[in-house]
């Protein structure tokens, strides 16, 4: 799976192939075909959320927050996976990247919605969302020296401000269209 995710990250649909992938995670591609069938059923698997939202979301709403941005930084620090930012490849999939943007927004925004208080939350969910997708792009591409340097809590420290509001509903209402 983490040789099919940095294939996709890096090449269109069209472009990757069973037999790079397999490759890649040093195994046949008779395997690889064996687990999951096709190609397009591979690509399903890289752009379907729930695990990673189900671990980014797994703290009480008061400690959310905190939670999210460390377990972006465990997990970015790890270079383990990159949980949320594969969204950001999904362009360029014309042919399935649409169904793996709706399989974000379901399984990680609107997840993240439905735990919110208050009016507005779907909003506040892109928000929120959009807020560690920046500081998930910070650490993953643009790999800003300043920031990756700091200490996972410091840099707690310094997102979960911008997050609180928009998790708890207490930020300013948007206007009315």
């Amino acid at each position: 799976m983490a040789a099919a995710r940095r294939a996709f990250a890096r090449h269109a649909y069209a472009d990757t192939t069973i037999a790079a992938i397999a490759a890649e995670a040093g195994v046949s591609p008779a395997l690889v075909m064996k687990y999951y069938g096709t190609k397009e059923h591979l690509f399903t698997q890289v752009f379907t959320f729930d695990a990673d939202a189900t671990a980014l979301f797994d703290a009480p709403l008061d400690r959310l927050a905190r939670h999210m941005v460390l377990h972006l930084l465990a997990v970015q620090r790890s270079q383990t996976r990159d949980p949320i930012l594969r969204i950001a490849f999904s362009r360029h999939h014309l042919e399935l990247g649409g169904q793996a943007r709706a399989n974000f927004r379901t399984q990680v925004v609107d997840a993240l919605a439905a735990r919110l208080p208050g009016p507005d939350a779907p909003l506040r969910a892109e928000m929120a969302i959009g807020v560690l997708l920046g500081l998930g792009a910070l650490y993953a591409t643009v790999q800003a020296d300043r920031l990756t340097r700091l200490d996972p809590d410091v840099v707690a420290d310094l997102y979960v401000p911008l997050l609180e509001p928009l998790l708890r509903g207490d930020s300013p209402a948007p206007p009315a269209e």
